[in-house]
């Protein structure tokens, strides 16, 4: 699963949040004013009563009344009281092919909305796949204050994820040694989807975006709305445009920042982000020969090398951190492309755990930030984000085997395009997740999404998203029959919570209404 770069399509926004909890409190945000005139689009009106569906065999689903009660409060998380939230589940078939079969059930959070003027509901996605959408609300504290003054917020773990009926795979020590490994044996990806098959064998058919998406109309129906209000980050921008790919008269108003690609396969988007991260650790190491300590020199230009050479050398000599583990290349590049998936907050608290373990030969807060990227807990606990991962990833479109020719050509344009990030690479590093021996298939193909009929749609993109390259955006929204692109020029994954201009364009579509202008570019912050 994990390659020795460690890239993924996206980290969960949700996971982001977490490091930098860990690292330290997020720093105040200027505001700005997005550049345009705007339009308005049609309002959602609320319905006091679940809408049901055309398919009469979903009925049942479509008009389940779900008990939202108290979640349960975890002594763990002292700065967090998750009894604030409501908990509740949602029941949906296994198979749609077969709704009369086996179920499942999908986990979900609620905060109410906190006005009078209430709107509906409005779903939350932090990407992934495989992030889960109730720590994505359970730790956004304020970020979405004012959408929650209009709109019950609704987080939930997608099929196969987290709370819900979730694929599970590995063991914590299994994870461990994938996690950190440096070596990996040709035949890991066989062993991994044995094991899959092994232990959540039923489900691993059932977990693909297209029905994760059918999930969410459920949840709409559910909860008494007639069309789908839905913010979604990252990986959560490709569930969005599915649900508009299949339900396109049902959307109400959808947002959809730091935009996957639908056209591309898996191997085509895997190196578009491999050259998205060397552009961002070139910027980074730019920036920290800029600051007045840094353990990378004071050359901008030999800054981004040095810090790769350091990484690459945890190979042949690995940091040892307590007393059983230890900093290897696979943990400090995770560690290294992890924080830049942030702004330069990430940055800054990046620039100090290199600095401690090039400077000291310490390499505990890399391993941490590793940690973190990885779903591992301070006891050697993973959360089933990866598991999760792999099997939603190779469910989907576009995880075909590609021929060798391709491959060649492929690791060439990895070798041209990034450098610094793929300078050991070989073939092997080009199957994440490796999907050569999964048992299942997508028939459907990487496509345009053009969601016909649709209402207006929100794709929002960062010009300096590693994970995400702007490119995705504007091809996700160039492929809508009804979309508009905004556009934050600055650093980092996803837009949202990184920029006040963006956060109040967004706000102003999703709560007024008010489209930004077509070809609208907000700052950095």
């Amino acid at each position: 699963m994990h390659t020795s770069r460690s890239i993924r399509r996206v980290l969960p926004a949700a996971a982001l949040a977490l490091l930098l909890a860990a690292c330290g409190s997020s720093s105040h945000q200027n505001a700005a004013q997005p550049t345009g005139s705007a339009s308005p689009s049609a309002s959602p009106s609320p319905s006091p009563k679940p809408t049901g569906a055309d398919d009469p065999a979903l009925k049942g689903f479509y008009t389940q009344q779900i008990a939202w009660a108290p979640c349960a409060d975890d002594p763990a998380t002292d700065k967090v009281d998750e009894s604030a939230l409501q908990c509740g589940r949602l029941k949906v078939p296994l198979d749609y092919a077969a709704p009369a079969g086996e179920g499942i059930e999908v986990a979900l959070s609620r905060k109410p909305a906190t006005g009078s003027d209430r709107l509906g509901s409005l779903l939350l996605n932090p990407g992934g796949p495989g992030g889960s959408g109730i720590e994505q609300l359970q730790y956004s504290g304020d970020a979405y204050k004012d959408l929650n003054a209009r709109y019950d917020l609704v987080g939930f773990d997608p099929r196969g994820v987290g709370a819900s009926t979730a694929v599970h795979c590995l063991d914590d020590a299994a994870h461990d040694t994938w996690a950190l490994s440096d070596d990996r044996a040709d035949d890991r990806g066989k062993a991994y989807a044995d094991a899959c098959a092994a232990n959540s064998g039923k489900l691993l058919a059932h977990v693909g975006t297209t029905d994760a998406a059918r999930d969410l109309d459920v949840l709409r129906g559910a909860l008494g709305d007639p069309k789908l209000n839905y913010l979604g980050f990252s990986y959560g921008t490709y569930l969005g445009a599915s649900y508009a790919e299949q339900f396109p008269d049902r959307t109400g108003r959808l947002v959809l920042d730091g935009a996957v690609d639908p056209t591309a396969d898996q191997l085509d988007l895997l190196v578009q982000q491999f050259a998205g991260f060397e552009k961002s650790l070139k910027a980074f190491a730019a920036d920290c020969a800029k600051q007045s300590q840094c353990s990378l020199g004071k050359d901008p230009d030999k800054a981004a090398q040095k810090l790769a050479s350091f990484l690459d050398g945890l190979r042949e000599h690995p940091l040892k951190v307590g007393k059983d583990r230890e900093l290897t290349e696979t943990a400090g590049w995770t560690a290294t492309l992890s924080m830049l998936y942030g702004n330069q907050q990430s940055w800054t608290y990046l620039r100090n755990a290199i600095d401690w373990a090039i400077l000291r030969d310490k390499g505990d807060y890399l391993l941490n930030m590793a940690d973190g990227y990885n779903g591992r807990d301070d006891k050697g606990h993973y959360s089933n984000m990866f598991d999760a991962y792999t099997a939603i990833h190779c469910d989907d479109p576009g995880a075909e085997t590609p021929g060798a020719d391709r491959l060649q050509a492929a690791l060439a344009e990895a070798h041209e395009q990034a450098p610094l990030v793929s300078a050991h690479f070989t073939e092997a590093n080009l199957f994440d997740p490796d999907c050569r021996s999964w048992p299942y298939r997508s028939t459907e193909q990487p496509h345009v999404v053009k969601a016909t009929g649709s209402a207006p749609i929100l794709v929002v993109g960062s010009t300096g998203d590693p994970a995400t390259p702007y490119a995705w955006s504007e091809k996700l929204a160039s492929g809508f029959a009804n979309a508009t692109l905004l556009t934050r020029d600055g650093d980092g994954h996803t837009a949202y919570n990184k920029s006040t201009c963006i956060k109040d364009a967004v706000n102003g579509f999703l709560v007024n209404g008010v489209m930004p202008a077509a070809g609208t570019h907000c700052p950095t912050s």
